[in-house]
């Protein structure tokens, strides 16, 4: 949920109007910006596979990462009071992408920590946070840019606005269940013990 709706919001729906009606870039400037997306996506996927197999007891923290570049990269250009230059809204684009991929890290999480008998479950889950959390954002800024009546440079810098509700709901939520599972894994490794078991593999996902 907090790693991918940021560049399917702007991706699917109102990143193009903002970029040419609020930023003045032309149409194939606004084209450019989302090529530039799928390529860091594509490129960034790798680096997330890659970190999620050999370091899987930092996936949360890794999480927690993409949802803190997202918010900090999206401050800065918020923060503007005129428009953003070039150079800054390709970094935008850029931090956004890596969210697409690193919210499949859910997967990894769902499959670690769930029994088999629910994983099928527990992966819908996963799969429904994202685009959930995407609607809801879309939804909430076309009704703040209707009552703006307009598609300016401030009406869309309030309605962007809203992302930061996400940001801190899935932060609060990965932060929980974070010490959740940690706990859990203790409990199993005491158990395993107990029972004259190795517990050390427990730990590659603690």
């Amino acid at each position: 949920m907090g790693t991918q709706f940021s560049v399917t919001v702007f991706a699917l729906m109102w990143g193009v109007p903002y970029l040419t009606v609020a930023q003045g870039l032309s149409t194939g400037a606004a084209g450019a910006l989302l090529t530039i997306s799928v390529v860091a996506a594509i490129s960034s996927g790798i680096v997330v596979g890659i970190f999620t197999g050999r370091l899987p007891h930092r996936r949360s923290r890794f999480v927690l990462g993409i949802i803190g570049a997202n918010a900090v990269a999206w401050t800065v250009v918020l923060a503007l009071p005129n428009r953003a230059p070039l150079w800054l809204l390709v970094a935008l684009v850029v931090v956004i992408s890596v969210g697409g991929p690193g919210s499949m890290v859910g997967f990894d999480f769902a499959r670690t920590f769930n029994p088999s008998a629910t994983l099928g479950t527990a992966q819908g889950m996963v799969n429904m946070g994202g685009f959930v959390a995407s609607l809801l954002v879309m939804q909430a800024m076309g009704l703040i840019l209707d009552a703006a009546g307009d598609f300016s440079f401030a009406s869309f810098r309030q309605a962007w606005t809203v992302q930061y509700a996400i940001w801190i709901f899935s932060v609060v939520g990965v932060s929980f269940k974070q010490h959740k599972a940690r706990r859990l894994v203790r409990v199993e490794q005491e158990r395993m013990l107990l029972e004259g078991f190795d517990a050390a593999p427990a730990t590659r996902y603690a």
